[in-house]
């Protein structure tokens, strides 16, 4: 068993190549989207100029690059190396795989999981290796020590989770931005064909159906950018005095609109008098409205409670529902970006599972905690906790 281990703990990247996919730089960014759509299975492609390379375009740089404002617009037709990261990590065929290894997990989080690009000993481009096929195959080197086999299992569980989430995250988004889309597009067209016919009123009723799909894009891209301002550490935080009684009615009001004709009551508890906090109001109101949103839509019959409490130092604001609740092994994942609980294939709740990341980073940047329970089958309940002193030491 050493003397296995001692030639497996040898073993060159060079053997564990999973992908030559590679372009060059001139290509079309349109172009390489393409290829991309095309093949579910591609999550990377190399550019190299002549036999080196010279960046790495991955699918989820693309596709976040082509679905902002104007994405296609502005980088579609460009030369791809315009939206590739330019300082991949590449190494050669012959370098160890501990030693690439350790090189993939010194990088930045954001970076850790793509693709690594192998070169031969003259820097000619040979293909992509998969940071997880190198963490089981570091695994299966250190099977003499359990230690050491542990944390190469325990990295592996890891990457095969967020490859998961990304996975699912993809399909979600994809199918999130196609069906608005598609419906914008068929209702232009059906408005087109009610003013040939001059029908005034199909033109009234099938505009306010288009608006209502272009809402729904504008909020999927709304939560897109917001996710990557906050992560970027460019989300502003106003603060203000905030009367939070007022608020939690106003959230309560929109909620009954939300549910439509559903059998679910809308219940506030709140004392009569004015409650002020100081806080943004506005990222405030936007994690409230996620939450009630959310039990909006998972709460087929039953009620939805808003309560406003003072714990302490702080002030507590409940949203609870008798929806259908949350199994206690997907609680964990609940706040992970891009983690929705449902497949996209077979979802029947819209949604790309961006609400609740973003609800938990605006809460924290304001300075409170955000916590859940639920039994599943019968309801959940959230906790948001605001201080009662700000940061600019007002009450």
């Amino acid at each position: 068993m050493q003397a296995i281990t001692a030639r497996e703990s040898m073993l060159s990247v060079g053997e564990l190549i999973v992908s030559k996919e590679h372009t060059t730089p001139q290509n079309l960014v349109n172009n390489v989207a393409e290829r991309f759509f095309s093949s579910t299975d591609l999550d990377a492609m190399a550019v190299i100029e002549g036999t080196e390379p010279v960046g790495l375009v991955t699918r989820p740089k693309l596709l976040f690059t082509l679905f902002r404002r104007f994405g296609f617009e502005l980088y579609g037709k460009h030369p791809v190396i315009a939206i590739a990261d330019t300082m991949p990590l590449i190494v050669p065929e012959n370098e160890r795989l501990d030693v690439v290894i350790d090189k993939a997990l010194e990088r930045t989080p954001q970076d850790i999981y793509d693709e690594i690009i192998v070169t031969s000993a003259a820097g000619a481009y040979k293909g992509l290796l998969s940071v997880k096929q190198l963490v089981v195959q570091q695994s299966n080197a250190l099977a003499s020590s359990v230690l050491q086999k542990e944390i190469a299992s325990a990295r592996a569980r890891e990457l095969e989770k967020i490859n998961q989430v990304k996975s699912r995250f993809l399909a979600n988004v994809t199918h999130e931005l196609r069906s608005p889309v598609n419906a914008i597009i068929g209702l232009a067209e059906l408005l087109r064909m009610s003013a040939d016919k001059g029908s005034i009123e199909q033109i009234k009723e099938r505009l306010s159906f288009m608006i209502s799909s272009a809402t729904n894009l504008r909020t999927v891209i709304t939560n897109i950018l917001d996710l990557s301002k906050i992560e970027a550490g460019k989300m502003e935080v106003s603060y203000q005095e905030v009367n939070a009684v007022s608020l939690i009615n106003e959230i309560a009001e929109t909620t009954r609109i939300f549910l439509g004709k559903k059998p679910v009551t809308v219940a506030v508890s709140a004392p009569d008098l004015p409650m002020s906090i100081i806080t943004d109001p506005i990222k405030l109101r936007q994690v409230l409205m996620n939450l009630a949103s959310n039990a909006a839509k998972f709460t087929e019959s039953g009620s939805i409670g808003l309560k406003l409490s003072i714990v302490g130092k702080s002030m507590a604001i409940a949203v609870s529902d008798t929806g259908i609740g949350i199994k206690e092994e997907d609680l964990g994942t609940l706040f992970t970006a891009f983690g929705q609980i449902e497949d996209a294939k077979t979802k029947i709740y819209e949604g790309t599972g961006l609400g609740l990341t973003i609800s938990k980073n605006l809460v924290e940047l304001i300075g409170g905690t955000i916590s859940i329970s639920s039994i599943y089958g019968k309801g959940t309940t959230f906790i948001v906790s605001l201080p009662l002193t700000s940061k600019q030491g007002r009450t």
